[in-house]
C-alpha cells in the first residue's frame, strides 16, 4: 500500500498564514496611500498583521527546526510578516551554527537559509523514490519535532567588560567539550553518522534528542518513529554494550557493586574474559576532561581583571582540577562557598544528575552559566533564619528513624540562564530549580547551593501555552486563583530545592543503606523528588501562618502546584524504553491524592474555564492544608524508613492505576507543544 505523508496541521496553514501577513501588510500600504476614510481600512488591517503575524513567526521557526538550520525569528518588529536579517538571532549548539552572522552583520549566507525554510514552510518535500517505509519514518520523525516549540533564550552580554567578555567566550568552548563528554555518556556519538546525510529532519531529532529515539508524548511509543532507518538501538556509553538489556535487568548487578554503583566511574571490560572494571572519568575520557580543565583555567584567568570575581575563579580552577583528578569534594566546596552576594556570575560544571542513565546511578556532566538575578536576596532573607525550623518541621513529620540534624544550606539564587550544555539542555522543557551536590561532605552536611532559574517560561508563547492548558481542565471558580505571574512558580522551585537539603535525602542512611540500596536507583530517584515537591506544597501553609505570603498568594501556589502536576502528567508515565519518569510520577502521586482526600475533585459533566471542554477539575482549598499534610507525613516515614512496599504502593494505586484521568489531562495539554529551549548570545 502506498503511504501518503501526512504532516502535522501547522505545515496545512503555513502558507496560509505567512500569506495573510504579507496580503495585510500590501493592503495596509495602499491603504495608506489613499484617502482619509481608508485610514480606517489602514488601522484595522495593521489589527489583522499583527493578529497572523506571531502565528507565522512560529511556522517559521519549526521549519528552521525541522530543517536543522540554527535560525530563530525573533520578533516582526517592523510587520512586514517576513524574517529580516536583523530579527534573526543565530542559535548555539547546531552544527552551523557560526555561519550565518559575522561580527554581528549578517553573512551572505543568511539571505539563502532562510529562503530555504520559507520554501520548506511553504511546500514541504522529501526526496523522490523514498520507499513507503522510509516516507513514514521520516513523517513521524517531522510529527516529533513539531511537538516542541523552540523558545528563544537570548542573553545580550554586550555591555560586559573585555575580561568578562573573554570569559564568557572560554565558557563556551568548554560547553563544546562537555556537549562531547555528554555525547560520548548517552551513547549518542556512536550512531551519528547513520542518519541520513540528506534528511535534515532526522538530523534536527538527533541532535535534539542526544540520541535517535523519539521523546516526544504522541510518538515515543511510536516503531515508525526514529531518526536512523535501520533502527539502530542506542546503548549508553558508560556500561559495557553487551551487558545493556531493554528491560534494564543488568542494572541489579551494577547497583550490587560499589565500585560499579560509584557515580563517577565507567563500567568497563577488564583484562580477562567477564571480568569487569570501574575507571574513572577522568580517566575514560582524559583528551576531554584536559579540554575542560584547560578551558576553565582560561576562563579564570579572563577574570583575574574583573573586580569582585574571585570566588568564581577560585571556584573554575578547582573545577579545573577535578576533571583532572576524579576528586570533585575539592570544587564541591569552592563552589558552596560562592553565592549571588559575592559573584555575579552563576556556574556550576561537572557531573551531577543521573536521571539520562537506565540505572539511575552514573552523573552526567552539564554546565549551567548563568547570571545572578538580584530578587532572590529579599527569599533569601526570609528564608534562611527558619532553615532550621523547616528541618525541624520535615524531621517531626517523617518521623523515627529519622532525626533532625543542623542544617546551614545556602537558600536559592535566582538564575538567569545565559546557556546549558551537556546533561542540562533537554529536549522538550528544562529544569526550573536545582540543588547540588548530590553527594560528598557538602551534601551530607547540608552546605550545598540551591537555584531557581527565574528566565525560563516567562515569555508570552510560555505563558499563553499554560493559560490555556489550564483553562482546559480547571473550572471557571479554580481559575479564578490562576495567575499568569511567575511569583508562585518560582517560590515553589525555591521550597522544593531547599527541601532537597531536608529531611531524610540521598546521603541518609537507614540500617547502614542509602536510599539507593533502599528502593533501586530509578525510584530512588523518584522518592527524593516526591519528597521535595510534596513539601514545597506542604510549606506553603507554613509561609501564611508566618505572614511570609498572603492567603491570596497561597492560593495561587496551590493553583500553580496543581497546574505544574498536569503539566508533568501529561507527559506520560514511562519512556519509551519503559523507564519511569520521575517527576511525571509524583506528580500522578500528588494528583490522585489530593483527589482521594477531597481537595481536588474531578466532574465528568462539568465545564472547563474554557467553555469548551467538558469534564473538568475544581480545587477545594479548604481541603488542601490537611490532604498535604497527609501526604508529607506518608512521603517523609516512606523516605525514612526505606519503605519501598508503600512507595510502589502508591505508585500502584496512582501511576499505573485509574484514579487519575491521565489520558483526557494528556489529550488536552498536548494540544500546545512543549517547549524546546534554545540559545543565542550577542556578545
Amino acid at each position: 500500500m502506498t503511504f501518503r505523508p501526512k504532516l502535522s496541521p501547522f505545515a496545512l496553514c503555513l502558507p496560509m498564514a505567512l500569506g495573510a501577513c504579507q496580503a495585510h501588510q500590501s493592503a495596509a500600504s495602499t491603504a495608506t496611500a489613499t484617502s482619509d476614510t481608508a485610514a480606517t481600512t489602514s488601522e484595522t488591517t495593521a489589527t489583522a498583521t499583527k493578529r497572523h503575524c506571531p502565528k507565522a513567526r512560529a511556522h517559521f521557526n519549526r521549519a528552521a527546526v525541522r530543517l536543522n538550520l540554527p535560525l530563530y525569528w525573533m520578533a516582526d518588529a517592523n510587520n512586514d510578516g517576513t524574517p529580516n536579517p536583523e530579527e534573526i538571532a543565530e542559535l548555539l549548539f547546531y552544527p552551523d551554527s557560526g555561519r550565518f552572522f559575522a561580527e554581528g552583520k549578517p553573512t551572505a549566507e543568511l539571505q539563502s537559509a532562510i529562503a530555504r525554510v520559507q520554501s520548506w514552510m511553504k511546500s514541504p518535500v522529501f526526496p523522490e523514490g523514498l520507499s513507503d517505509d522510509e516516507l513514514r519514518r521520516r513523517t513521524r520523525v517531522v510529527a516529533e519535532l513539531d511537538q516542541g516549540q523552540p523558545i528563544l533564550v537570548r542573553s545580550d552580554l554586550r555591555g560586559l567588560s573585555e575580561g568578562e567578555k573573554t570569559f564568557v567566550r572560554h565558557m563556551l568552548a568548554v560547553a563544546r567539550a562537555i556537549d562531547a563528554i555528554y555525547a560520548i555518556q548517552t551513547g549518542s556519538d556512536a550512531l551519528q553518522a547513520a542518519v541520513a546525510q540528506d534528511d535534515p529532519s532526522s538530523q534536527s531529532l538527533y541532535r535534539r534528542n542526544w540520541g535517535p529515539k523519539c521523546l516526544a508524548p504522541q510518538t515515543e511509543n511510536d516503531p515508525d518513529c526514529k531518526a536512523i532507518a535501520s533502527g539502530a538501538e542506542l546503548k549508553v556509553g558508560v556500561y559495557p554494550a553487551s551487558l545493556q538489556d531493554a528491560d534494564g535487568a543488568f542494572c541489579k548487578g551494577m547497583e550490587a557493586n560499589p565500585a560499579f554503583a560509584d557515580p563517577f566511574t565507567v563500567v568497563r571490560p577488564g583484562a580477562s574474559e567477564g571480568e569487569l572494571t570501574a575507571v574513572p572519568y577522568s580517566e575514560a575520557w582524559p583528551d576531554l576532561t584536559r579540554a575542560v580543565a584547560q578551558g576553565l583555567r582560561a576562563a579564570a584567568d579572563a577574570l583575574q581583571t574583573v573586580e569582585g570575581e574571585q570566588a568564581l575563579q577560585t571556584y573554575l580552577r578547582a573545577a579545573a582540577t577535578s576533571f583532572e583528578t576524579n576528586d570533585w569534594k575539592p570544587a564541591d566546596e569552592a563552589w558552596a562557598a560562592m553565592n549571588g552576594r559575592n559573584s555575579r556570575w552563576y556556574v556550576r560544571v561537572g557531573p551531577d544528575e543521573v536521571y539520562w542513565d537506565p540505572c539511575s546511578l552514573k552523573a552526567g556532566v552539564h554546565l549551567t552559566l548563568a547570571r545572578i538575578n538580584p530578587d532572590a536576596i529579599a527569599w533569601q532573607d526570609k528564608l534562611t533564619p527558619r532553615r532550621q525550623a523547616l528541618e525541624d518541621a520535615i524531621a517531626a513529620k517523617s518521623g523515627a528513624p529519622y532525626a533532625a540534624r543542623q542544617v546551614s544550606f545556602q537558600l536559592p539564587d535566582f538564575i538567569d540562564i545565559v546557556i546549558n550544555a551537556g546533561d542540562d539542555r533537554d529536549p522538550m522543557g528544562a529544569t526550573i530549580g536545582q540543588s547540588l551536590p548530590n553527594w560528598g561532605p557538602v551534601a551530607n552536611e547540608g552546605r550545598g547551593r540551591t537555584v531557581a532559574m527565574s528566565n525560563l517560561y516567562t515569555d508570552s508563547d510560555s505563558l499563553a501555552n499554560r493559560r490555556a492548558g489550564a483553562e482546559s481542565l480547571l473550572t471557571t471558580a479554580s481559575m479564578a486563583r490562576y495567575t499568569d505571574s511567575s511569583n508562585p512558580g518560582l517560590l515553589s522551585t525555591i521550597l522544593h530545592e531547599a527541601a532537597h537539603n531536608l529531611g531524610p535525602s540521598h546521603e541518609y542512611k537507614v540500617d547502614g543503606k542509602v536510599d539507593t540500596d533502599c528502593f533501586g536507583g530509578p525510584l530512588a530517584s523518584t522518592a527524593e523528588e516526591l519528597k521535595a515537591q510534596t513539601a514545597a506544597l506542604w510549606f506553603v501553609d507554613y509561609l501564611a501562618r508566618e505572614s511570609l505570603i498572603s492567603a491570596d498568594e497561597a492560593a495561587e501556589g496551590y493553583v500553580d502546584a496543581i497546574t505544574w502536576a498536569f503539566g508533568h502528567i501529561s507527559r506520560g508515565m514511562f519512556d519509551g524504553s519503559g523507564r519511569p519518569k520521575h517527576y511525571s510520577q509524583l506528580a500522578a502521586i500528588q494528583v490522585g491524592f489530593l483527589m482521594d482526600e477531597g481537595a481536588l475533585s474531578f466532574d465528568p459533566e462539568a465545564m472547563a474555564a474554557n467553555g469548551k471542554d467538558k469534564g473538568a477539575f475544581t480545587i477545594h482549598f479548604d481541603k488542601l492544608v490537611p490532604a498535604a499534610d497527609k501526604l508529607m507525613a506518608q512521603v517523609g516515614a516512606i523516605k525514612a524508613k526505606g519503605d519501598k512496599a508503600a512507595l510502589e504502593a502508591l505508585v500502584d494505586r496512582y501511576v499505573k492505576g485509574s484514579v487519575v484521568p491521565q489520558a483526557l489531562i494528556t489529550e488536552r495539554l498536548l494540544r500546545n507543544p512543549k517547549a524546546n529551549f534554545v540559545f543565542s548570545i550577542d556578545l
